[in-house]
């Protein structure tokens, strides 16, 4: 017999009835019944139950054992009696009456219950990951995330893309977020940056004819964590494709993306959640930020905002009438069936607008025939009727107003949209609801400096190429940029790429870059495109969002195996960490920490 087990603790049946076994794994709970001893052992596999009797020269052990210490037994596999039957459980119809027992690790006092859901907060949690990985749920959204990655695996091989790995230690590129710098031993002053992602090296794949090119690669950024951001690293399905437009991209992927949340549609649920078929909507930015006020819009919420500027212009309601004659902008978010509300949830959305930043949320109700509110009586009869054409109300539905500059009124009224449809309960459940954002703006205005900057990937092609971007205005120049989204969550950023020297020169120039500065920084991309560059595009829909929508968890660290923390610190491996001072003499470099401050 096996030294420690002769199966899994998920894989015996009553079928196995009779047989002597030897299982190892961890005690996962104990209950002494004072004659009889119940110990739930766990392995990776499932939970067995065994059982020792007073008699059994093993009780006085086992009734010592410490929860989580791991220890082999040896005995036979018993039947259950109906009535003790554990349906809940694979291996419930059996348990395993111990013969010896012999404890091979004993477990110290837990700072955390493995076999308990009781959240200990994130420091106890991350310092002891490698408890919290033992918990069910981690577990077992650590092996989903293994099992989505072979499934995209296979179904890029399987799409005829083939599998590189790009370098680790490179330079800086453009991504929008810090660089993690590595400096160098032998070039004194010279940093290697950790990639934010594969972008030049995938593209310069295709440039050497590779064609159909995918990888799980990992990217690394400087930037601060969120629930849908792990701080400092993350991992993307990044492909590139050659010799397509935009439309191949989306045929290329949507079958995988598709097909990887309907194979695990299931996981954890009573029923499986529907996804959205191929092809996916095509949704233009600016109708995104029109209808949704976001460019990551969670089609399950059927709320549309709709702009009704028209209506407050020239009206006596001089606040919007004034802010729409300075160009500013009037939108309504409607609240169907909304009539029934107390006006105390009428307050509550106007308090929470205000917690936004906001005036507030100024709202309309139409009911018995008349529209009432504090904004109703400086809307006529006519400007009453154009708005419900407008917003799309019907008899006992509210609306509520955003009103500002653009880009401030579609966000307050695409947090509204949000707010109001999660309050009304319509934003539907059991779907995954997916979308492309296409037409993205190539540029857009640094607020504060006034610069002219890429709003998106600096090497997508612009639509209508050179001639665009030497006649047009640069913010009314639109790229072949498309996002990919999923409930609300933006999945990956991609692109059509600029493939040729000349086009990408100037797109750069109009950023702001000399071509001095763009052969310094990109001179092997620009050089590539010199010898001959295919059209190409491609995308990264990212593994850890993908994974965490699957299993429906609202954290992002819920379905990496070894997080930071939001601070970026790794506190089981004590991550960063000071280094000796040889090592700073061995890069020729010296510390300039920031001074102490003083308490008091």
């Amino acid at each position: 017999m096996h030294r420690y087990r002769t199966h899994t603790c998920g894989a015996l049946r009553p079928a196995d009835s009779g047989a002597d076994v030897r299982l190892s794994g961890w005690v996962h709970r104990k209950r002494d019944h004072g004659q009889l001893m119940f110990i739930d052992l766990r392995d990776h596999y499932g939970l067995t139950q065994c059982v020792l009797d007073i008699a059994n020269q093993a009780f006085a052990a086992a009734g010592a054992l410490r929860l989580e210490s791991v220890i082999t037994v040896s005995g036979t596999v018993v039947r259950r009696s109906a009535e003790t039957v554990n349906a809940t459980m694979p291996t419930g119809g059996i348990e395993v009456q111990v013969a010896s027992l012999a404890l091979e690790s004993a477990a110290d006092v837990l700072p955390l219950q493995v076999n308990s859901d009781e959240d200990y907060g994130e420091e106890t949690r991350l310092r002891y990951r490698f408890l919290d990985l033992r918990r069910e749920k981690v577990h077992r959204n650590v092996l989903l995330r293994s099992q989505v990655i072979s499934s995209i695996r296979r179904r890029m091989i399987d799409g005829g893309f083939t599998e590189f790995q790009t370098p680790i230690l490179t330079a800086s590129s453009p991504e929008g977020a810090r660089d993690y710098l590595v400096p160098s031993r032998l070039h004194p002053g010279r940093f290697y940056a950790l990639p934010q992602a594969p972008q030049q090296f995938k593209q310069l794949l295709m440039i050497a004819g590779f064609d159909r090119y995918f990888q799980i690669a990992p990217c690394f950024r400087d930037e601060d964590a969120r629930a849908d951001r792990s701080p400092g690293e993350f991992y993307q399905l990044d492909f590139e494709m050659s010799f397509v437009e935009q439309e191949d991209v989306f045929a290329a992927i949507e079958p995988v993306i598709a097909g990887v949340f309907e194979e695990f549609a299931g996981f954890d649920r009573a029923a499986p959640w529907t996804v959205t078929k191929p092809p996916f909507p095509r949704i233009r930015y600016a109708d995104a930020m029109l209808k949704y006020g976001s460019d990551k819009p969670d089609l399950r919420n059927p709320l549309l905002i709709a702009d009704v500027g028209e209506v407050f212009a020239g009206s006596d309601f001089r606040v919007f009438a004034k802010l729409v004659g300075e160009g500013g902008v009037v939108r309504a978010i409607p609240a169907p069936a909304a009539s029934g509300r107390p006006r105390s949830w009428f307050d509550r959305l106007n308090d929470w607008a205000r917690g936004e930043g906001a005036p507030g949320l100024g709202w309309i109700v139409f009911e018995g025939g008349e529209a009432k509110g504090p904004i109703a009586r400086f809307l006529s009869p006519e400007r009453q009727a154009r708005l419900r054409d407008l917003a799309g109300l019907s008899e006992g539905d509210a609306v509520f107003f955003a009103a500002g500059a653009s880009a401030e009124a579609a966000s307050l009224a695409g947090k509204a949209r949000t707010r109001i449809g999660t309050d009304l309960g319509l934003v539907a459940e059991g779907r995954y609801e997916f979308c492309w954002i296409v037409d993205f703006p190539m540029y857009e205005k640094d607020p504060d400096t006034g610069k002219i900057e890429f709003s998106h990937n600096p090497f997508s092609m612009p639509q209508g190429g050179l001639e665009a971007l030497e006649t047009r205005d640069p913010l009314e120049v639109l790229a072949f940029q498309y996002d990919i989204v999923c409930n609300g969550v933006e999945l990956s950023s991609g692109a059509i790429r600029n493939h040729r020297p000349d086009i990408m020169i100037k797109a750069f120039q109009i950023a702001g870059y000399s071509q001095d500065d763009l052969e310094q920084r990109f001179g092997g991309m620009l050089a590539a495109l010199r010898f001959g560059a295919p059209p190409h595009g491609g995308s990264a829909p990212g593994i850890d969002r993908i994974v965490m929508l699957i299993a429906d968890e609202p954290n992002i660290r819920e379905v990496i195996a070894f997080p930071m923390t939001q601070r970026a610190e790794d506190l089981m491996m004590q991550a960063p960490a000071e280094v000796p001072p040889e090592r700073w003499r061995e890069l020729h470099l010296r510390p300039a920490l920031p001074p102490v401050k003083s308490g008091g």
